[in-house]
This record gives C-alpha cells, sequence and structure tokens, in this order.
C-alpha cells in the first residue's frame, strides 16, 4: 500500500475523527468538499513547506470551520507538537468566539477526542491533557490584553478583511513571536475593502509568487462579469452546489439588483471582490421608475423634512403624503440668485436653468436669506403639513425669520427636531427603503432631487446602521436627506394620531 501523503493523512484524521458541528446532519462524520481537500494539499504537500496559508472566497464556504479543523489537527491531531501554543487572532471578540465556538463543539461530539481535550469556556481555551503533547489553544481578538506566547506553532487569522490600513497590532505581535519558529500561519477571510488594506496587501504579494511558502488559495468573482448570474456567483463560491443555501444567496443578488446601496456589500461578501462598501442609495434606473406623474397636493395629511443649507448651498424642503399605497413627494428647493451661473458651472449642474423652469427657487444676495424661505414654510405648515423633521443646524436663523413671519406657538409645534447621526437615520432610511424598492415612491421626475439621488452614497457604522453621504465634496444630496427625515416621520407621526397604534408597526425598534 503507497504511503499516505502528509495531506491525505490530515483528511483522513479529520473525517475520522471530526464531526459536523451544525446543521441538519450535526453529529455526523465530516465528508470533506473536494475545495476543501484541496486546500489541504496545497498547504501540507507543499514541497517548499507553508510557512503562511492565505484562503479568500465568499462568505457561508465553511472557511471558519476549515479554520477550527485544522486547529484540532495541531491541537490534539497528528500535526500537533510537544506544548505548541495555538492562537486564532480576531478583530473582535465575537468573531474570536466562533472560533472556539466552533472547534469545542467538534471536540465534545467526538467521542475519541473529547477525553484528550479540555474546554474553558470562560477563557475560550481548549488544552490537550496528553501527558505527551501539552498543546493549548487560545482565541485572542484585538480589544484582548492576553499576553503573546512565545512558542506558536500554529497562528490562524480569522477575518483578516475586517482590519482597515495596512497594519494591525495583534497581526504584527503574533507574527513577530512566530519569526522563530517552524510556524503555519493561516489567514482565513473574505477580501478587504481597499488595496491599502493589510489582508489586499498580503494577496498581492502572495500572487507574485515571489515565496514559495506562502500558498494562496484565492476564490473571486471577475469584476467585469454580471454579479447577479449564477455562474459568476460560483466563481468565489466553491460551496455553492454542495451545502450553500442557494435561495439565500440568489435573493441577495434579487436585493442587490434592485437596491444598489446593497450592491457594494453583496459583492464583498458573496462575491468576494474588493469593494469599498460604500454604494450608491439608488441607482438611475430605479429612481426612473418613480418618475411617474405627482398627485396634486392634499390639504392635509402631509409630513416633510427641511435640510437647512449653509450661508450658500442648497435649502431643501420635501414634502410627503400617502396617496392609495404610494407615497407622493413635493419638493422645493432654494439657491441664492446671485452667482447662480457660477455655481452651476462649479458644480457641473444646471441650476440657473432649473431656476428658470421653476424647479429652483431663489433668494437675493449670496446667501440663503431666510425671511424670504420663511413665508412659504408657514403657508404649508397652515395648509396640511403635520409635521415638518429639521437638522437643527441653522435652525437657530430661521426661527426667528418664522416668528417675523407671524408663526405662533402653534405653527412652531409642529417643527420636530431630528438627529442627522446613524441612531435617527438607520431607521428613516429603512421606512424609505420600503417605497423605493417596491416601486411606490413617486417623484415627478423631479430634476433637483433626481440629482441629490444621484449623488448620495450610503455610509454604515459598524452596528450596520446607515446613513446618506455625499459622493463628494461639491455634490449636493439635501433633497434626499430631507426625503429621508419626512419618511422617519411617518411612524412618530402615526402613533401620535392613534396612541393604540404603536410606531414599530412602522419601524423596527431603536437599539441605543
Amino acid at each position: 500500500m503507497a504511503k499516505l501523503t502528509r495531506a491525505a493523512r490530515n483528511i483522513a484524521w479529520c473525517e475520522r475523527h471530526l464531526r459536523l458541528p451544525s446543521g441538519p446532519k450535526a453529529g455526523q462524520p465530516f465528508k470533506m468538499a473536494p475545495f476543501m481537500r484541496e486546500d489541504f494539499r496545497a498547504i501540507y504537500d507543499n514541497p517548499h513547506g507553508t510557512r503562511r496559508a492565505i484562503i479568500s472566497r465568499g462568505r457561508k464556504n465553511a472557511k471558519t470551520t476549515e479554520c477550527a479543523m485544522i486547529l484540532l489537527l495541531h491541537l490534539v491531531g497528528p500535526e500537533a507538537v510537544p506544548e505548541g501554543q495555538l492562537y486564532s487572532a480576531s478583530n473582535s471578540r465575537d468573531q474570536a468566539a466562533v472560533v472556539f465556538d466552533l472547534a469545542a463543539t467538534m471536540v465534545r461530539r467526538s467521542p475519541t477526542l473529547e477525553p484528550f481535550v479540555t474546554i474553558r469556556d470562560t477563557v475560550k481555551q481548549l488544552a490537550c491533557n496528553d501527558l505527551a503533547l501539552m498543546t493549548r489553544f487560545t482565541a485572542m481578538s484585538s480589544e484582548s490584553s492576553t499576553a503573546y506566547g512565545l512558542n506558536p506553532a500554529l497562528i490562524i487569522h480569522d477575518e483578516l478583511g475586517q482590519v482597515r490600513g495596512p497594519a494591525s497590532r495583534l497581526y504584527s505581535a503574533l507574527e513577530t513571536a512566530a519569526g522563530v519558529n517552524n510556524t503555519l500561519s493561516l489567514i482565513i477571510s473574505t477580501q478587504a475593502a481597499t488595496d491599502a488594506d493589510l489582508l489586499s496587501v498580503l494577496i498581492d504579494d502572495a500572487a507574485k509568487g515571489r515565496d514559495p511558502r506562502t500558498v494562496l488559495r484565492f476564490s473571486t468573482a471577475d469584476p467585469d462579469a454580471d454579479p447577479f448570474k449564477v455562474v459568476t456567483i460560483r466563481q468565489a463560491n466553491p460551496a455553492y452546489d454542495l451545502f450553500m443555501n442557494r435561495e439565500e444567496v440568489r435573493s441577495q443578488a434579487a436585493d442587490a439588483r434592485a437596491m444598489p446601496s446593497q450592491e457594494a456589500e453583496y459583492r464583498n461578501l458573496i462575491l468576494n471582490q474588493r469593494v469599498e462598501v460604500q454604494a450608491p442609495y439608488v441607482s438611475p434606473g430605479v429612481w426612473k421608475r418613480g418618475a411617474r406623474e405627482v398627485a396634486e397636493m392634499p390639504g392635509e395629511g402631509r409630513l416633510g423634512g427641511l435640510d437647512l443649507s449653509a450661508s450658500n448651498d442648497l435649502t431643501a424642503l420635501v414634502e410627503v403624503a400617502h396617496i392609495g399605497e404610494e407615497m407622493h413627494v413635493w419638493p422645493t428647493f432654494w439657491l441664492p440668485s446671485d452667482g447662480l451661473a457660477e455655481k452651476a458651472r462649479k458644480d457641473r449642474v444646471p441650476y440657473d436653468l432649473w431656476a428658470r423652469e421653476g424647479y429652483l427657487q431663489t433668494t437675493p444676495g449670496r446667501t440663503v436669506d431666510y425671511d424670504w424661505v420663511a413665508p412659504l414654510l408657514l403657508s404649508r405648515l397652515r395648509s396640511g403639513l403635520e409635521r415638518l423633521a429639521f437638522d437643527r443646524w441653522n435652525m437657530r436663523f430661521l426661527k426667528p425669520a418664522l416668528e417675523r413671519a407671524g408663526a405662533t406657538e402653534d405653527d412652531l409645534a409642529k417643527l420636530i427636531e431630528f438627529g442627522q447621526g446613524f441612531v435617527s437615520m438607520a431607521p428613516a432610511l429603512r421606512t424609505l427603503d420600503t417605497y423605493v424598492l417596491n416601486d411606490r415612491l413617486v417623484h415627478g421626475g423631479h430634476p433637483v432631487l433626481g440629482m441629490c439621488a444621484a449623488h448620495a452614497v450610503v455610509k454604515a457604522d459598524p452596528a450596520g446602521n446607515r446613513k446618506l453621504v455625499k459622493l463628494s465634496e461639491t455634490k449636493r444630496i439635501d433633497g434626499m436627506v430631507a426625503l429621508t427625515m419626512a419618511a422617519g416621520v411617518v411612524g412618530e407621526y402615526v402613533a401620535s394620531a392613534d396612541p393604540s397604534r404603536s410606531v414599530y408597526e412602522d419601524r423596527e425598534v431603536l437599539v441605543i
């Protein structure tokens, strides 16, 4: 019988001793997927030896499960070395816990491994209690203060693509400790956002093939291919036809096609492309579908958003109302009249033409004069504009103008402060998503609002909350900010008008 290669021995050990940790077949023996077997062969049968292995593909391809298998190989399997110290390094405590939990579950499900491994849940450690080995694994994150070991036999850098910029203190500390040892460093992650990020630098260097001890297992979709076709999805997802939830992936593709604000995240996580997750909120095609005729403005039941400009920028009032199942939109914009043609040339949009055609109102001078804006606002507040959400910026100048125009306390009571941060904007944007995605937003093709829509991109915080930001400093998005505020006040207004109806019927719970 031919002698097994190192990779074949390790594959056989995993399939003999490890059990599936979760899913409908949890507890059954592993049957490694072909692409996993190829990973093992590339890592363990490398004739030059492998110092670093980089595995990058789309999510839900069992990358973390493969991490846990390799970890146990080096903890209690044929790759274990006496007193070897093993580490997984993650950007967050939550991700570090995922690697540990998977490996611990595999141990608990394995009748042959469980007697030899001590699981320490509180400190995220696994220890081999075989006196001949005494290996130990510790799950670490960039938030931890644990001292680094001096003898790492295995380092797993899990989801290194989350590191922004070309350096990570945790990565550097562990790799420096490994410099004097025969250490295997395994990097397993979806791609980072930019060329300058640490994972991108490592992948690009590995692709040049200068170090034969570096193994690159890289699956990414062709950037020129149709991102929504199954053949493209397969390029980054070797598990697509094996165990991935194909229906879920196709649903994500459909959502990204309909809503470009989700396309960048889809390209990064599913297609494993190097994409900055800052995307246009709405594509021209989707926006164009809302260019149907807007109904006559109703005399009651309107809600609004007001984005107050800096001295010479765009001021936007956007009013909305439900007409059947649709949300119809009536925007009003102001710019100073002086220097309008010059501003049009600078911003490369036809402000002067829009002013002549009645889509844009002008105020005298070189700044937006709120004494010209206030009378129209007051007229709207007294003719069916029930609530008006405003950005508190510059309200200290508008309120006196409203009072000079004759605003009463009842008029001013209809004004609602609306924060511009993620906490306020995220639920408002989700409400607006519903109308846009379901073709229930009717804006009549207003050109100034359309310009704002074309320039608005989505920015997300680490918790996944979103808000709109400018595509660049010279682009204007004031109309879309006002529209988002108007959408956000809908739930609050419905709840106040009908105390028996919860605000959360129209939006999700806010978690602060």
